[in-house]
């Protein structure tokens, strides 16, 4: 019985390494006093931006952690939450956004990018736009001087013409 148990840990040890290298950020949230269908809107929202919520031993989490040379052990007591998202800002801006709205959610500390960040920096990162609201702003900066040019020149043909 024993052996069986300690197999079970070592595998969820080992999905938790596994998911941990596959996200791009990953957030240690407080959840206490939170009803299940809090919980299960926070999922809801977690997946529409490619994270997800998962709730695991803090003892199994810390094995984990140890493994990928991250310590974070001072935030693993009570019960948490751990969020990973394949987009940095994914998990953490519905974090933040779920935080302000149930005040019993407390983020604590995580990890992106492969380092350790304070809840600051992780709610400074949740205010970020996403990828593609980052790139559709670089290319309006990039079309506003073309579009310039063009309706410079064609008011210039205007004026030629009368």
């Amino acid at each position: 019985m024993n052996q069986q148990i300690l197999k079970s840990k070592q595998e969820t040890v080992s999905k938790i390494i596994d998911v941990a290298k596959k996200s791009q950020s990953i957030v240690i949230a407080e959840y206490r006093g939170l009803t299940v269908s809090e919980l299960t809107e926070l999922r809801r929202e977690l997946l529409k931006n490619k994270a997800s919520l998962n709730v695991y031993k803090n003892t199994l989490v810390s094995r984990a952690f140890k493994e990928l040379k991250l310590s974070l052990d001072e935030h693993l007591t009570g019960p948490n939450a751990y969020v990973f998202s394949e987009e940095i800002t994914g998990g953490p801006s519905v974090l933040q956004k779920f935080s302000k709205k149930h005040k019993k959610l407390v983020i604590k500390a995580g990890v992106i990018d492969g380092k350790i960040a304070t809840k600051d920096e992780i709610k400074t990162i949740a205010s970020l736009p996403s990828k593609e609201g980052l790139i559709s702003m670089f290319l309006c900066c990039l079309k506003e001087p073309v579009a310039k040019f063009a309706r410079t020149t064609d008011a210039l043909a205007k004026t030629k013409k009368a």
